[in-house]
């Protein structure tokens, strides 16, 4: 009898971590599916001209993401080409602080645009170029200038 009990609870134990397991891996393509859709709440083009308007579906809503997520810290973001994140932050952040910024935003981008090199370019409030964050997929370094 015991070992009757004992096979029950294995398998129950089995089963309740298949479906935590299953709950949990398509509980984030929904949340990741409904962040795809969210209207964008950036539409301007960033002064250097460098980046101009958003030109993939996902781009735009990655920047939309960046902007919701950033605590008031980055005003307006900008994807373009599936490699380039221009950000542009608000008098908020401190100049000690960008650097930090944008090793995030590097980190975010890679996750969301996996296996290319990729580049984050961070604007002032007044939108001139303070910061690019180079990311090189081959080596996995960021170069920052």
């Amino acid at each position: 009898m015991s070992l009757l009990k004992q096979s029950r609870q294995i398998i129950i134990g089995c089963v309740l971590i298949l479906v935590l397991t299953l709950t949990t891996a398509c509980g984030g393509n929904v949340t990741q599916a409904n962040r795809t859709t969210n209207p964008p709440m950036v539409g301007k083009d960033v002064a250097s001209g460098e980046l101009g308007r958003v030109n993939i579906p996902a781009g735009e809503s990655f920047g939309d993401w960046v902007v919701q997520t950033s605590k008031g810290l980055v005003t307006e973001a900008y994807v373009r080409d599936n490699n380039k994140l221009g950000v542009v932050i608000s008098s908020k952040v401190p100049p000690s602080d960008v650097r930090p910024l944008a090793k995030s935003l590097v980190e975010g981008f890679r996750h969301n645009f996996p296996n290319q090199d990729l580049k984050v370019l961070v604007y002032a409030p007044d939108k001139k170029l303070i910061l690019t964050a180079q990311y090189d997929v081959q080596t996995n370094q960021v170069q920052y200038t």
